[in-house]
């Protein structure tokens, strides 16, 4: 099929030199759920009508499977539909989406096309107890066939109190469709023209129209303000906790969990409060995230404790391992089973192997790290000369004391052990003990300053 995305509005009300559908829900924007709600669909031809903003919303969301169809000025949803009329296949049939509308599930615009097939325009409508400010279904009296549908600006008092409302989804032969918009006017409260007048005039040419309806009210609503968009932003996480749950994880709070990306977890998993899942992150069996933590683009193996406030992205965390509270992973950071990084630990680019440890205080960065290894407090691995990054090598078994600097490219071997306070800009050999450090003195007629009296 072909799908037409509405997405030129201005979104006056957002109050934001950003164009309305690019605005953020769940850490994309909502333009792009609707792209890849039409994707799962199978949509052969995807076009995007934008306007406002300019060559913002293509750029944004620019992919070789899109088509983009400037509207320029606006002049109402048939007049946005209208545009991408070069580029539709007569074919098959034509869906139209918005983009300011993101949570419409695949499920049901299925039901959508099922009810409409190749020869029907099918409207996707929905019961609302207050339906004002929206286009009211008019059905014949009798067999209550769809006839035509009523904006709220011309609808009589009848037909305001109709219930049954048009979300704005459609899907129409596309040779029909092409011949309605050319016969739309703009004779109306607004001086637009309306996409839904095609309703009458498939009516009139003897088009049977037929309607379908979504699982929940929520699949149809959009977003014209931030408080919408935060309020169906909540409705999203939600829905997410609510898919978590019956996965059979545990979740502290399921109100105060932020999913912006895909989270797939395994058996007996616990999230506590104010966690921020982002991108693809893997939680494997038994993994247990701490409070107020924040993971990207991460894999967490099974077993594996996480404790408050920590901050975890690109990393890879390997089985039972121990992490925080208040530690960082950056990118590349790769922990074999059973490390434990501390309160206050980054580590960046680096491997550490089964059963090391930096509980507290340190920077690991550029490293190589072996089994079994201790990284005092306060020790850092210096990487960085200013213009090149070099690596730190700390074979299996080594201890390192605190308050050390090693500054790399260095080497320590096997079962070395460096003593507090060492600055190491050399290799150490395996086995043996390296200190850097002045000699300690104590001067005996050494007198601490005292405050003169003014």
């Amino acid at each position: 099929m072909n799908v037409v995305i509405l997405a030129a509005g201005m979104g006056k009300r957002m109050q934001s030199s950003l164009p309305k559908v690019l605005h953020g829900l769940a850490g994309k924007p909502l333009l792009s759920h609707v792209i890849d709600t039409a994707r799962q669909l199978h949509a052969s031809n995807i076009c995007v009508i934008y306007g406002h903003g300019g060559e913002q919303v293509p750029t944004a969301v620019a992919a070789d499977d899109l088509r983009f169809a400037r509207q320029e000025p606006q002049l109402g949803t048939g007049h946005a539909v209208a545009q991408a009329i070069p580029v539709l296949d007569d074919s098959v049939p034509t869906l139209v989406l918005y983009g300011d509308v993101p949570l419409t599930t695949p499920a049901s615009l299925a039901r959508l096309v099922a009810a409409a097939g190749n020869d029907k325009l099918g409207i996707l409508t929905a019961h609302m107890a207050d339906p004002t400010g929206l286009g009211r279904i008019v059905r014949e009296n009798g067999n209550g066939n769809i006839v035509r549908i009523v904006e709220q600006k011309d609808a009589n008092e009848a037909e305001r109190q109709i219930t049954e409302i048009n979300t704005g989804i459609m899907l129409a032969p596309t040779v029909q469709l092409k011949s309605w918009l050319g016969q739309l006017s703009n004779n109306n409260a607004q001086g637009e023209y309306y996409l839904t007048d095609i309703v009458a005039l498939a009516v009139a040419s003897g088009v049977e129209v037929v309607s379908a309806q979504p699982d929940a009210i929520w699949e149809t609503l959009g977003v014209n303000s931030k408080v919408q968009l935060a309020e169906l932003e909540r409705t999203h996480q939600l829905n997410i906790a609510r898919q978590l749950l019956e996965q059979g994880v545990t979740l502290f709070d399921p109100a105060r969990i932020d999913v912006r990306g895909h989270l797939q977890c395994g058996r007996d998993v616990s999230i506590d409060v104010g966690c921020v899942f982002i991108g693809d992150v893997v939680l494997e069996e038994g993994v247990s995230i701490g409070p107020h933590c924040v993971i990207q683009n991460a894999r967490i193996a099974a077993g594996a404790v996480i404790k408050a406030f920590c901050h975890i992205e690109g990393a890879i965390v390997g089985p039972t391992s121990q992490i925080g509270p208040y530690a960082r992973l950056r990118p590349g950071a790769e922990l074999a089973e059973d490390v434990h990084i501390g309160n206050f630990v980054e580590v960046k680019n680096s491997q550490v192997a089964a059963h090391s440890k930096a509980n507290h205080l340190a920077y690991i960065g550029d490293a190589t790290i072996g089994s079994r290894v201790n990284i005092g407090a306060g020790t850092i691995t210096c990487n960085y000369d200013g213009v090149n990054k070099s690596r730190t090598i700390i074979e299996d078994d080594a201890f390192i004391g605190s308050d050390s600097q090693l500054v790399a490219p260095v080497r320590v071997g096997k079962g070395a052990t460096l003593g507090a306070g060492t600055t190491l800009t050399k290799d150490a050999p395996a086995g043996k003990l390296t200190v850097s450090r002045p000699k300690q003195l104590t001067i005996d007629s050494w007198q601490r300053p005292v405050k003169i009296k003014k």
